[in-house]
């Protein structure tokens, strides 16, 4: 039985880079290195990175932790990248995209123990303006965390 040839690793990653050079474009950004590597580590993160996160995993490749920030600002700015404060005056910063926290606002749990955040779905938490409440509630603009003991924690 023959099998269709699957695709290698490296056409992938070129697959991926070209979608991200073009996202960039779109987005009115020169397609640099710096950027298409910013933008694939937060595209291949589960939770949000903070800038030392994302830096720390870019320094055996050359790129500083300015060149990183300059980065993730520009590309926050575009609306590429969301940029969030869970509390604890550290920017974090994850990939806007289709199908994933397609709204501009989702939840996040943050763990009061050991600090560790996570993505919570959509479904998860329900907020529904009623008479009293801001008006900020009925707009999608809300950073919303739910604190707790995680998994490991508990």
């Amino acid at each position: 039985m023959s099998r269709a040839p699957r695709a290698s690793t490296a056409t992938r990653s070129q697959a991926e880079q070209l979608e991200l050079r073009e996202a960039l474009r779109a987005a009115g950004l020169r397609a640099t290195i710096p950027r298409v590597r910013v933008l694939s580590v937060l595209g291949g993160a589960t939770t949000p990175q903070s800038h030392g996160e994302v830096a720390d995993q870019l320094a055996a490749e050359g790129f500083d932790r300015a060149t990183v920030y300059r980065n993730l600002v520009d590309l926050t700015e575009v609306g590429l990248v969301r940029r969030s404060d869970l509390g604890d005056h550290v920017w974090r910063f994850e990939l806007a995209r289709e199908g994933h926290h397609a709204e501009d606002s989702h939840a996040h749990f943050v763990c009061a123990s050991c600090g560790a955040v996570a993505c919570l779905p959509v479904e998860s938490v329900q907020v529904s303006p009623s008479k009293g409440a801001p008006r900020a509630l009925k707009g999608g603009d809300l950073e919303i965390q739910v604190r707790g003991l995680c998994d490991g924690c508990a």
